[in-house]
């Protein structure tokens, strides 16, 4: 078992909380949501403050992360391959279709949405690029569990399914007999499984080992898919897939 440095761990759980905050916090408001004490909080805050990771308002005691984190993030970002080889496809499916494109990559049991194009009209899309959401409820996450390797689908198998609205498929069996279709038919669905009122498609990515490495999904209105939008989604992920090196076996069953 990896033993965990706990100063460390305390440290990034706070920077955590910094990052994903839409606001600046105080000392006493992280040391309550994080169960720590008030005096500890403060040091490690001094301690990013320090080396750049975080700020101080000029007037109060609230400190909030600095662009030191979005740096490094791009730096990472860029080095992600699949990333520019996908964004042309993006683009161009966005286009086609005039709504919301992302994509997403699995991180055990969520996705994380890594690019995302806007669609020109008002129907609001959740993901947001870095944002991440349950892969059992939306459609890019049942895209990726469809093919995930065992050890992913184990620890699908073990966890409580969480519900997010009357749609959500919290049933073990029922999933498994999703995601089947998802595999015989080389797409998934979100039924508003994750918000009301927000459907989606997707189909997976695959790479030169024929693994999925991504998928890419499109937010909709909670209608069914036209056979037009089925295809344009197959043409752009196959592009994608292609540009990868994956040259064998099938991605989708739309004809």
């Amino acid at each position: 078992m990896v033993r965990i440095d706990i100063t460390l761990n305390k440290g990034l759980r706070l920077l955590e909380a910094l990052c994903t905050s839409d606001k600046r916090r105080g000392v006493t408001e992280l040391a309550h949501e994080l169960g720590l004490q008030k005096s500890n909080v403060y040091r490690l805050l001094q301690t990013l403050a320090a080396l750049g990771y975080v700020d101080q308002e000029a007037e109060g005691a609230r400190y909030g992360p600095t662009l030191r984190i979005w740096e490094y993030g791009a730096m990472v970002a860029d080095r992600l391959d699949l990333r520019t080889v996908a964004r042309p496809s993006l683009s161009k499916l966005a286009e086609e279709t005039e709504e919301t494109v992302h994509l997403s990559i699995l991180s055990r049991l969520e996705v994380v949405y890594i690019d995302k194009v806007d669609s020109p009209f008002p129907l609001r899309a959740y993901s947001r690029v870095g944002g991440r959401a349950p892969a059992h409820c939306v459609a890019t996450g049942k895209a990726l569990l469809a093919f995930a390797d065992d050890e992913t689908l184990e620890l699908l198998a073990r966890v409580k399914l969480k519900r997010f609205t009357n749609t959500t498929i919290t049933s073990q069996s029922k999933l498994l007999k999703e995601l089947k279709a998802v595999r015989q038919r080389g797409y998934a669905l979100n039924r508003g499984e994750w918000r009301e009122g927000v459907n989606g498609l997707a189909m997976p990515i695959f790479d030169h080992t024929r693994k999925a490495v991504a998928a890419v999904g499109i937010t909709l209105p909670p209608v069914a898919p036209s056979q037009a939008l089925l295809r344009c989604l197959k043409e752009r992920s196959a592009e994608i897939s292609k540009a990868l090196g994956h040259k064998l076996g099938k991605i989708c069953a739309i004809a």
